[in-house]
């Protein structure tokens, strides 16, 4: 908005006259015919670039109505310029100095005298109102800093708080995991003794009564003795799920080849069964539990061939892409890392399960159809990731599935468990 100015003299011509000077210059005027009425103005309006002020005025002069003003402090920096028809020497100028005026003027009054001085004093005004400006700008940033550091001081005690509770929750994990892995051992163990009294009987059962037996008779025995078995392999397999973080092992440079060999040739009998043929590429030689690696291979390749298609000859080829950089688990690490693949021609399964087939007791397929207890790729999850890799699938239904493996190249200063015996 345009300054204001406060014109206060008691003849209507003076301040017509002024009033006239000033206008083209933009300015907006509250006019006050006596001192009296100046100072009622100023009670409600302190937004005067400048004050243009009559000294000779009836009841109450010129001085004395700069005087009242001035001992208001919102009023104290509007300038004052008196103006006035007579000269009565410099004793009347060093007056209107003490009493806080800033400048002297005698009529008749230049015009462009009066303009140039007016906009001296409007020029200071604005720049004042800049600089308030400014400085209020100034104040609300550093509140708003202090309010934005008082609220990161309070971030980071929350989160030095959730990380406490965060390390002390995983702490509380890994101890109710190894609770939980020692019980499903001892769990696991104990229920081995009674199982295998159930298949002694059930054989004792079938060897001396098998003449004596109806068909529905010797039918639930099998019945008994195929879940007896079947039973056991679950028992099996949870033991080595379970007694994999058991006891840490160094991890020792070994070659991958000799182990997948070593798993093929146990595999033979399998791989004649079912006329499948194992491609082979050369694999890479990184820092592994050798028998851990060797469970690995064997739950893998065993699941390659065992959904493998009906009349179709199975083709399992295994491969390696070594030195390359990659983020297991968004852990940050630099570390490079090989990979191996396996990849088959099987029944294949819809990559929205390719997570869920990693979790216990977790079977796409019947039963009837394929054998297993639903832990052998969890425990080729807990493997690699002892490792600190990752193992991840990819498939689609009637064409396959591929299995890959992500091993660090380099150790880190971490140990896996040791094997354990599945009987």
């Amino acid at each position: 908005m345009s300054p204001k100015i406060l014109l206060v003299d008691d003849r209507e011509d003076n301040l017509i006259s002024m009033e006239s000077i000033l206008s083209q210059d933009g300015y907006r005027f509250v006019i006050a015919n006596s001192g009296r009425m100046a100072l009622k103005i100023l009670l409600t309006e302190v937004d005067f670039a400048l004050i243009l002020m009559d000294v000779k005025m009836p009841t109450l002069n010129g001085f004395d109505t700069a005087a009242l003003i001035y001992e208001r402090e919102k009023l104290r920096h509007i300038p004052i310029i008196f103006i006035t028809a007579n000269n009565y020497g410099e004793e009347n100028v060093f007056q209107a100095y003490r009493t806080g005026a800033v400048d002297y003027i005698y009529k008749p009054v230049n015009p462009d005298l009066l303009r140039v001085k007016v906009s001296v004093f409007v020029d200071l005004y604005k720049k004042n109102h800049q600089l308030l400006a400014q400085e209020q700008k100034l104040m609300a940033i550093n509140k708003n800093l202090e309010l934005e550091i008082n609220e990161r001081k309070i971030s980071e005690q929350k989160i030095t708080e959730l990380n406490r509770q965060l390390l002390e929750n995983i702490s509380n994990l890994e101890s109710a995991n190894k609770e939980l892995d020692l019980f499903a051992f001892m769990a696991s163990h104990d229920l081995q003794e009674p199982l295998r009294k159930i298949r002694f009987y059930c054989d004792r059962l079938i060897h001396r009564y098998h003449d004596n037996l109806e068909e529905d008779g010797k039918n639930d025995i099998g019945r008994i003795q195929r879940l007896s078995e079947r039973m056991q392999t679950m028992i099996k397999d949870i033991l080595s799920f379970s007694k994999i973080s058991a006891d840490e092992q160094p991890l020792i440079r070994t070659d991958l080849n000799i182990i997948v060999d070593e798993v093929l040739s146990d595999l033979e009998t399998e791989i004649h069964n079912r006329k499948a043929q194992i491609k082979k590429e050369t694999l890479p030689s990184l820092h592994v539990n050798a028998a851990l690696m060797r469970l690995l291979f064997i739950n893998l390749i065993g699941n390659a061939l065992k959904f493998s298609k009906k009349e179709v000859q199975p083709v399992i080829k295994i491969s390696a892409d070594s030195n390359f950089p990659e983020e297991v688990n968004g852990n940050g690490s630099s570390n490079n890392y090989s990979r191996i693949i396996i990849e088959d021609n099987g029944i294949g399964f819809e990559q929205k399960y390719a997570k869920q087939i990693f979790d216990m007791f977790r079977r796409l397929n019947g039963k009837s159809e394929f054998e297993g207890t639903g832990i052998g790729l969890a425990l080729c999850k807990r493997i690699v990731e002892k490792h600190r890799g990752v193992l991840s699938a990819k498939s689609q239904p009637g064409e396959g599935a591929t299995f890959i493996i992500s091993l660090p190249e380099v150790a880190e200063k971490k140990t896996v468990s040791s094997p354990q015996p599945l009987s």
